[in-house]
């Protein structure tokens, strides 16, 4: 308790410096103003699966031939430099801090859009061998801090990943969908009509279109998928 303090005290009592230029931050956080505005974004994307498009108000040929059970994905970054390398290291290297920057900095950004917000939140589930592998669930502590910003309930046990999956990496968008064919599993009554799920990185949309169709069959209306960064790639 008494670490946790002194850490507290410190935190807001040094100055934080920006990770990309050294400047001290003024908004509390690893990444100032001035390079917040230069992290990679796309400036079209799907409406619905965030895919980078040519024309903003168009589907994706993959969301006209094969519609995924989301409704829609909300990204803030795109998976590019540095945030890909700030994602592999909070996931593999253990800087979790990096979960807070990206809660908070997607929360903002959430917070600012014009889209009817979700009544609650639900982060991605990981396998209990993963879990003790990794030793935390990324997607989780994302949406903590996600759902402080928002205001809105985090759904931590709603969902369950009963079924161990191979790692997504590497596979086509076919082999990400076989591989996660009854991965997870809403165990929990849900009572809302409208929820959002929360993962760090989206390639193909796989993952939240398994888990979209979880929900929806446990009577849920709309799904939506928030990621701190969309992946670009060739179906």
């Amino acid at each position: 308790m008494v670490n946790k303090w002194l850490k507290n005290i410190l935190l807001h009592a040094l100055p934080v410096h920006c990770r990309l230029c050294g400047l001290p931050s003024a908004n509390r956080l690893m990444v100032c103003g001035n390079c917040l505005v230069e992290l990679p974004r796309y400036t079209q994307t799907c409406p619905q699966c965030a895919e980078p498009v040519s024309r903003n108000d168009t589907l994706c040929g993959q969301c006209l031939q094969q519609p995924p059970a989301f409704d829609r994905v909300v990204s803030q970054f795109a998976y590019a430099p540095p945030i890909d390398r700030w994602v592999s290291a909070m996931k593999f290297n253990q800087k979790w801090y990096f979960a807070r920057l990206f809660g908070e900095l997607l929360g903002e950004h959430l917070a600012g859009l014009e889209h009817t917000l979700p009544e609650a939140v639900v982060p991605v589930p990981l396998h209990p061998l993963r879990l003790r592998q990794r030793g935390y669930n990324q997607s989780l502590e994302i949406a903590r801090h996600v759902a402080r910003v928002l205001k809105l309930p985090l759904l931590e046990d709603v969902c369950t990943r009963p079924r161990a999956t191979v790692a997504q990496t590497g596979l086509s968008a076919k082999a990400r969908r076989i591989n996660l064919r009854d991965a997870f599993q809403v165990h929990k009554p849900v009572d809302y009509d409208h929820l959002a799920v929360l993962d760090d990185v989206v390639t193909t949309g796989s993952t939240g279109n398994a888990l979209a169709k979880e929900l929806k069959r446990s009577g849920v209306k709309q799904v939506d998928v928030w990621c701190v960064a969309r992946a670009s790639h060739v179906r």
